[in-house]
């Protein structure tokens, strides 16, 4: 398997052949980094009675020893306990009267008695050889989620959702800030702040949202997380009635919303977010100046550092263009100042992901000739 991919990797990589072959990378790197130890003794040098040096070949230059030599076994410690020694603290650890008890207590028990046996280091290490060490306590069991993969190549085909806490002039005085985002021009395509958090409300933003972007609801997908708003009567009725494809992301799973949380923080790292809002009319004034600064002048690094508005609009390949062409410029007055040649302007993603799909390997798609991957 190693020889295999040693062949494929000046092609695909050590990283893509290894993937192609289903071998983990790490083996793959031990084993290398192995032969390399091994074959860098090819002959040994002794030095003999008179002086002269002889050179003697390596047991790796005689036929048949291709295959590298397997490692020698663990030799056992002189302070292990013998077979006799751990059946006797078996023995003791399995009293009736330890049945519902801890190894620091049952530890302490045999010492009151004047009984030792082995730390209690020793005790979990005996214990764990024979599967008798885990959890006693009855573990939560949730039912499996699905990972949601959406993909978005253009404006108003996949949209996320969520709702933040503004803090208030006073403790446990909130207001709540309602946001909408497309994924893939990161423009901000509808927003409310409000007194609460409530489901109709979120009705109304998306319903209003999707009317003024003129978004296809048969072709729109709304992503959220799996907060009450989100997966309320009044949200779930609306988007079957229009048609509009919705998706959660799993429970405890803080990444399968990225777009709208990385939002939230470019929101509350600004230097002029106020620790506190004095009402709702200075949250909704502060969220309105964010806004338009978010979609019409901040600098993406998602979107090749364009402004969400140029993408949303379809101005992005004239921003690169122009780009291009100053750098050209550039480059023609001073070629000397570019080492690494013509400079090029970064470039627009093709596509936005929310967990981009793995790709298939060849292995995986044994017997599905018929399968087409998207």
């Amino acid at each position: 398997m190693a020889e295999v991919i040693a062949e494929m990797s000046p092609v695909l990589g050590e990283r893509g052949a290894c993937a192609r072959m289903q071998f983990p990378r790490a083996s793959f790197q031990r084993r290398q980094a192995l032969q390399r130890s091994v074959l860098g003794v090819a002959s040994l040098e002794l030095v003999l009675s008179d002086g002269a040096i002889a050179t003697v070949p390596s047991q790796l230059d005689a036929p048949g020893t291709d295959e590298l030599p397997t490692p020698r076994a663990r030799r056992k410690s002189v302070r292990a306990l013998s077979v006799e020694q751990r059946q006797v603290l078996l023995d003791a650890v399995h009293e009736m009267r330890f049945i519902d008890r801890s190894v620091p207590s049952i530890y302490a028990t045999l010492l009151d008695e004047g009984r030792y046996y082995g730390s209690m280091s020793t005790m979990y290490r005996v214990l764990h050889s024979v599967g008798e060490v885990g959890e006693r306590r009855d573990q939560a069991t949730r039912p499996a989620h699905v990972k949601p993969e959406l993909c978005a190549t253009r404006p108003n085909e996949v949209y996320a959702w969520d709702i933040t806490k503004l803090h208030g002039p006073r403790k446990w005085t909130y207001s709540y800030l309602y946001t909408v985002i497309d994924i893939y021009s990161r423009y901000v395509v509808g927003w409310m702040v409000a007194d609460r958090e409530r489901s109709e409300l979120a009705r109304l933003l998306l319903q209003t949202t999707i009317e003024q972007q003129g978004a296809d609801p048969q072709k729109l997908t709304i992503h959220a997380d799996r907060g009450s708003s989100m997966k309320s009567k009044p949200v779930a009725f609306l988007l079957a009635d229009l048609g509009v494809t919705k998706s959660h992301s799993r429970p405890h799973v803080s990444n399968d919303n990225p777009h709208i949380e990385s939002l939230f923080k470019t929101l509350k790292y600004q230097p002029s977010f106020p620790a506190t809002f004095s009402n709702i009319v200075e949250a909704r004034s502060f969220c309105k100046t964010f806004f338009h600064w978010y979609n019409n002048e901040h600098r993406h690094s998602g979107i090749a550092l364009l402004t969400p508005r140029d993408v949303h609009h379809g101005r992005a390949q004239k921003r690169i263009t122009y780009r291009k062409t100053i750098l050209d410029a550039a480059y023609d007055a001073h070629p000397e100042r570019f080492v690494r040649g013509r400079p090029q302007p970064m470039q627009l993603a093709p596509a936005s992901y929310i967990n981009r799909p793995a790709p298939i390997t060849d292995r995986s798609q044994q017997g599905k000739e018929g399968d087409v991957a998207v």
